[in-house]
């Protein structure tokens, strides 16, 4: 116990001859100038994987319709044909569009991008 300190001001719950802990302050180097340490800004999201869902149109069936589909089997859409398709990034409509074919592969070309302030009233 010689290497341990005491208070000489101890306070109401200490007991006499407790060691007590030396406190400093904390000391942090300075920040930098805010800049990102690889790459800057967005480059560092740019291999960020988001889901991406294009919605064609809804439809409501019961089960017994459900049970009854197969092969061959139609089910209408709440949609016209002509109607541009919804696009969605992680559950927000961010775009609409039109279905296109590219070497035999569906596509959507992008026709409209939704406005920050649509995507905001959407939410509530």
């Amino acid at each position: 116990m010689a290497n341990e300190e005491f208070s000489p001001d101890a306070g109401p719950n200490d007991q006499p001859g407790e060691p007590v802990a030396e406190v400093h302050v904390a000391e942090f180097a300075p920040l930098g100038a805010g800049e990102p340490v690889n790459g800057s800004g967005i480059d560092l999201l740019l291999d960020v994987v988001l889901k991406v869902n294009v919605e064609l149109g809804n439809s409501s069936l019961s089960i017994k319709d459900i049970l009854a589909l197969g092969p061959g089997s139609v089910v209408e859409l709440d949609k016209l044909a002509s109607e541009p398709v919804d696009v969605f990034v992680n559950g927000t409509q961010i775009a609409r569009g039109e279905v296109v074919v590219v070497d035999e592969k569906f596509g959507v070309r992008v026709t409209e991008v939704v406005t920050p302030q649509k995507r905001i009233t959407s939410l509530a």
